[in-house]
């Protein structure tokens, strides 16, 4: 770890106010702390880092797992690997009793199709032909690697609910001196812990039923057969060209950004291949105060448009031409995208029919599914959907009325949500609007049918042009799947007491999705039903039923043997941190419609508090109340429990509902990797590099990365120059009195104020320094797959420079605390409990104090 001067810090960098701590002074606990000795988050991943680097995660029960911060590579032993599922402690609690005294959530996060290491074995696909995959006739769980073979091979026994279950004549095979099968090694179901089975027409996704009062009329009309036949992903775009999406140049860039991801590009340094699977087909939609259908056919010299003016009664205006092979078409396709600026400047409308686009695009493609990707750039003001704009948000913070801020105001938008998902079609939506668009209302789409939401407020080609064909590379390349649902199953002790996610969950409590890719996971909590068998494992088995891009039907199982234990000390022993962090910040989020973020704030500590009281009472009696005990696996849980009170939903200050609720909406889909980063910004010190870091080696296949720096400015100096990244911005913080060296080496300039506070990507030069911090980005581009804006903050004179404050989560800042007086805050809870017997829920005397 480089060595960072601490006796010449910075001055805090202007920053959104905080908190003060206002304890007693006969506390004598903000004196007695030395920042330099708390618990140090990066300390605990540099040692995980240090721990796997060069070696193999096995991924048997048992051994300590790596962090998700930590670039490991494992392998399957019969246990899904950490990527695909997570739990919050890898030794399971016997009874609910002692899992209530160690105060740790029992929770899992499933990723399911999380990227893998191109080092790791890729998923194996199994094919069972007509018969399908084995499963249990009690609880429909699939066959695994932990089930037991018997009566010679002609039973198996479910490994979840005990059920012996017949073996299918097909699937029959005699057992070995060991009971195992003997083709055993030959099947990967049987080995592997996440399989991927090719399933017969059974599992084919089922036609919605009818509804009462359809929002649309169909493209054509509806098969009647009970089942859905598999086909390759369709895509629809559909793009705003009202009159403030016209004039700030997002539709111009959308058609730009649309037409590079459809043919490439290789007018650049480097070709650039096209995004959109060469056997799907696309449809181009566009919308102001009306919507517009295309004829695209490749026989024809320019698109001809349709127009539906009556929005309020939607249909498909044509089924020849609307969906076409992007390469048949290329010449209209890239004529319609080139000219749509032009062609709406004259007869363009400042009202918007978002809503009846969205239905519109739904209709196309219905009876199938497929993937809607929607740019949008104004308030939906007809039709169904219309929205008006809010009062002023700062009357309704701190009241009752603060709840309406994060809850949708009008029903129609989660009623197509719903239908979206039922129907298997994902809506994505990139949104660059300059006035509020009322995420927590237009939103709703996206979260309930699997896709995702792209924010670019007050919207500028030339800033926001980079990220937003970097987001949509992402979008249509990254693992996608359609037509999803997802059920998670658990030993016959266990059941699923909560699911959290960009999901919708229907009568049978499964989940669905329009479309579920390689950055979506889910969460659930466990609960126990009754007392589990120390002597036996406990089980997680998670089903997604799914289509490939490419039209096949598949189901993914990802399976987990985890040990259970009697005693709290192996409880915690095997805790896992970040499962832990990704479901408080869900089960926090998911609260905000119903409590006051300042309530949300208190029981986030109090949940801390109790996890550290649980370690105390039941591993650490004997020290003393003064004493602040911190489990080795909790470390770094005091500090990211006071990041989620900084995060940009449940932070204390006013920021917009806007802004609230499309965090919302990135943090309940995340998997745990880019919630640890997003909580705890990665800090990078690019003056002090090693001279070898971060540059390739002819005995290594990848470079070396830099150790990571604490997140405050008490680490920091004026002569410095800082990366900080917290997956969806990257700040370059340049000192005033950094070397004019640096700077030439870094940016080309030898001045501080001679750099250009408006790039949006470092300048490639033939520097030492140059080359590795550009190592650095690619690294983390090649991990995450896209690029997070840029931006520049110099020292007292960028805006900027506040939002980089702000990510210093260990400061004083956002509403809230500091790291160090947080600490004591929870410490003073904990030894008041110990000391007077109080309980940390029930206590009058901790509501309304400053934590």
């Amino acid at each position: 770890m480089y060595a960072h001067s601490t006796s010449a810090h910075i001055p805090q960098p202007p920053h959104s106010a905080g908190l003060a701590y206002k304890g007693p002074a006969t506390l004598g606990l903000r004196a007695a702390i030395d920042p330099h000795q708390i618990p140090s988050p990066i300390e605990v991943v540099e040692a995980d880092r240090e721990t796997w680097e060069g070696k193999m995660y096995m991924t048997l029960p048992g051994s300590h797992v790596p962090l998700s911060t930590t670039d490991y590579v494992a392998f399957d032993q019969g246990n899904s690997t950490p990527k695909f599922i997570r739990v919050s402690t890898w030794n399971l609690p016997s009874s609910s009793r002692l899992a209530s005294e160690c105060g740790i959530p029992i929770a899992a996060v499933i990723h399911p199709f999380a990227d893998l290491d191109p080092r790791e074995d890729t998923v194996p696909l199994v094919d069972t032909g007509s018969v399908g995959p084995a499963r249990c006739v009690k609880c429909r769980a699939y066959v695994n690697p932990w089930c037991t073979w018997i009566s010679g091979g002609a039973k198996w026994a479910c490994n979840l609910c005990q059920h012996e279950n017949e073996v299918a004549s097909e699937y029959f095979c005699n057992l070995d001196a060991n009971l195992m099968r003997l083709d055993h090694l030959q099947r990967p179901e049987l080995n592997k812990g996440t399989v991927d089975f090719v399933v017969p027409e059974e599992y084919w996704a089922s036609h919605p039923p009818p509804r009462i009062k359809p929002m649309y009329q169909p493209i054509a009309s509806l098969p009647q057969a009970e089942k859905r036949n598999p086909q390759t992903m369709d895509y629809v775009f559909v793009i705003d060209v009202s009159v403030d999406a016209l004039s700030s140049g997002f539709t111009e860039q959308a058609s730009r950004s649309l037409i590079r991801m459809l043919y490439g590009d290789e007018t650049g340094e480097t070709f650039i291949p096209p995004c959109i699977p060469p056997q799907s087909r696309i449809c181009i939609m566009t919308f102001d105060s009306t919507v517009h259908f295309y004829d695209i056919s490749p026989h024809l010299e320019r698109a001809s448009m349709f127009v539906v003016a009556d929005v309020e009664d939607m249909f498909v205006p044509l089924s020849n031409g609307l969906f076409v092979y992007p390469a048949g078409s290329q010449t209209v396709i890239q004529n319609l995208l080139t000219t749509l600026p032009v062609q709406h400047a004259e007869t363009a409308a400042y009202d918007s029919a978002l809503c009846a686009a969205i239905i519109g695009s739904m209709g196309a493609l219905v009876g199938r599914g497929g993937q809607v990707v929607v740019f949008a750039a104004t308030l939906p003001t007809i039709n169904p959907g219309a929205l008006k704009p809010r009062d002023d948000e700062s009357l309704f913070y701190d009241t009752e009325k603060e709840l309406q801020l994060y809850q949708p105001r009008n029903e129609t938008w989660d009623e197509i949500g719903q239908q979206c998902a039922e129907e298997g079609i994902g809506v994505s939506m990139f949104l660059g609007m300059n006035k509020p668009i009322d995420i927590a209302t237009v939103g709703r789409v996206a979260s309930a049918s699997g896709g995702e939401l792209f924010f670019h407020p007050r919207f500028s080609p030339k800033k926001d042009n980079r990220a937003l064909e970097s987001q949509l590379r992402r979008l249509l390349t990254r693992v996608t799947v359609y037509n999803c649902s997802l059920r998670v199953r658990c030993s016959s002790g266990l059941r699923v007491s909560q699911q959290y996610g960009n999901f919708y969950e229907n009568s049978a409590s499964d989940l669905q999705f329009g479309t579920l890719d390689a950055d979506k996971g889910i969460c659930v909590t466990l609960s126990h039903r009754h007392t589990l068998d120390e002597r036996q494992y406990a089980f997680l088995q998670s089903a997604v039923l799914y289509t490939t891009v490419d039209g096949q039907r598949r189901v993914r199982t990802c399976n987990l043997a985890l040990q259970v234990v009697t005693l709290a000390g192996n409880v915690f022993r095997f805790a896992d941190l970040d499962t832990t962090v990704s479901h408080m910040l869900r089960e926090a989020i998911s609260k905000m419609t119903s409590q006051k973020i300042a309530y949300i704030q208190e029981e986030l500590t109090e949940k801390c508090s109790a996890i550290l009281l649980g370690y105390r009472r039941n591993c650490a009696a004997a020290t003393a109340p003064s004493q602040l005990v911190i489990p080795e696996a909790f470390r770094a849980l005091p500090v990211f429990t006071l990041a989620m009170m900084k995060s940009k939903p449940l932070k204390a200050r006013n920021v917009s509902s806007d802004v609230r609720n499309y965090w919302v909406h990135k943090f309940m889909g995340m998997g745990v990797q880019s919630i640890m980063h997003h909580l705890y910004p990665r800090l990078l010190a690019l003056h002090d590099l090693d001279d070898q870091i971060a540059l390739p080696k002819p005995d290594f296949a990848e470079i070396e990365l830099p150790s990571l720096m604490r997140n405050s400015h008490l680490f920091m100096t004026g002569n410095g120059v800082y990366l900080i990244d917290n997956e969806e911005m990257e700040i370059l913080w340049i000192g005033q009195s950094v070397s004019p060296q640096i700077l030439t080496d870094l940016l080309g300039v030898d001045d501080v104020s001679a750099v250009d506070r408006d790039m949006t990507a470092l300048p490639l030069l033939a520097t030492t320094l140059s080359a590795q911090v550009h190592n650095i980005l690619a690294s983390r581009l090649a991990r995450r797959g896209r690029e997070p804006k840029f931006a520049i903050a110099r020292q007292n004179l960028d805006g900027l420079e506040v939002e980089f404050s702000d990510m210093l989560v260990e400061d004083q800042n956002n509403g809230a605390l500091s790291y160090l007086d947080y600490l004591c805050i929870v410490h003073k809870q904990i030894s008041t409990v110990l000391t007077t017997g109080a309980s940390l829920s029930s206590s009058s005397s901790f509501r309304g104090s400053i934590w």
